[in-house]
């Protein structure tokens, strides 16, 4: 699976783009806020309907416009594939694969597979479990329509559980209600539940070698699934903790409540490791993402570093760096030197300078 091309317009700083990418590795380099960034975002957001920071369309489409374009073209299997990506203002985006426009964005899952990578990923285990839980939910997306399906409609059904135990306290008939969304979120949620434990499962399984290589073998990571509930006793644990949602006015079991610890051997990193073993940590989890991603699709994923290098030290640089291998690859960075002193290869470099990309 490789990009082999994008052409970007009113999109963040560039009124319009036209790029065609190497197979390898692809640098994007220059001064911070010139434009490297929204790149890998347009990138990002034509694969998966969301852009990596969080934003809405709105504040994507250039100041003044009232619609941006994207379009990517990409080489999966031998057959090319062309997302088109219409953000409006005020409407929901428009999206067409291969000219013929798609009714619902979960159809635009699967066809192109990435591992993002940025500074902010590198304190994840330091950070609240939102990021962690963003983490699990957003690779699991990418790999199952069925998983997204389920987190889908969870999520729904959370905001309506959450608005119905707010009103009861002035409708007190609508407790009966609550039957009827406990299913549901039982339905849905057990899937979640069971599915990130596989999920988190097969990353143990990979994980184990990347920390022990970047750790010169004296630790061993595993991570640890923190469920507030099992699958199988979903809906009787809501029966259970329904007199405190009710006092609290919010659901306090599900998946929407469970984290991920790292732990190095017997000690939870979030709590007793040192920065650098974080640090170490998470990379470990990104290199593994790598590995099990392309066991899962049979297929390479697409990486997006950004920025990340410069927050390593050379060991890990250099480590990351021969994990690549044959994956296509997007880095953004302040500048080439280390890429140089470390003979890398580089098979297309870009300059980019106050919204123009020079080659």
């Amino acid at each position: 699976m490789i990009i082999e091309s994008l052409k970007l317009d009113r999109f963040r700083n560039y009124d319009s783009l036209n790029l065609k990418f190497d197979r390898r590795t692809n640098i994007f380099y220059g001064d911070n806020a010139q434009g490297k960034t929204n790149i890998l975002e347009a990138i990002y957001l034509c694969g998966t309907t969301k852009s990596h920071r969080g934003s809405k369309d709105r504040d994507i489409i250039q100041f003044h416009q009232e619609e941006s374009h994207i379009c990517m073209e990409i080489l999966k299997n031998g057959t090319k594939i062309q997302i088109d990506m219409h953000l409006k203002k005020n409407k929901a985006k428009g999206i067409a694969i291969n000219g013929v426009p798609i009714k619902k964005a979960s159809e635009l899952f699967g066809i192109v597979n990435f591992v993002f990578f940025s500074p902010e990923d590198l304190n994840m285990i330091k950070n609240g479990p939102v990021e962690r839980r963003r983490f699990l939910d957003a690779e699991l997306c990418q790999l199952s329509k069925i998983y997204l399906y389920h987190l889908t409609n969870y999520n729904k059904i959370i905001i309506q559980r959450n608005k119905l135990l707010k009103e009861t306290a002035f409708h007190p008939e609508y407790l009966d209600m609550l039957d009827i969304y406990d299913n549901q979120m039982a339905l849905h949620g057990s899937y979640l539940i069971q599915e990130r434990e596989r999920f988190l499962m097969r990353m143990n399984q990979v994980i184990k070698e990347a920390h022990e290589k970047l750790s010169g073998g004296r630790e061993d990571l595993r991570l640890v699934y923190e469920k507030s509930t099992e699958a199988d006793c979903f809906l009787e644990q809501m029966k259970k903790n329904r007199d405190k949602d009710l006092h609290l006015k919010m659901s306090t079991v599900g998946p929407h409540k469970d984290d991920i610890s790292f732990c190095i051997g017997e000690l939870d990193a979030k709590k007793f490791g040192s920065q650098g073993q974080q640090r170490t940590a998470a990379l470990s989890l990104k290199l593994a993402e790598i590995e099990l991603v392309k066991q899962e699709i049979k297929d390479t994923p697409i990486l997006l570093l950004d920025d990340v290098l410069s927050e390593l030290d050379s060991k890990r640089q250099r480590y990351l760096l021969d994990s690549i291998g044959e994956i296509q690859t997007f880095i953004t960075c302040t500048g080439i030197d280390d890429f140089i002193e470390n003979q890398f290869e580089i098979n297309r470099v870009f300059r980019v300078a106050e919204g123009i990309v020079y080659e």
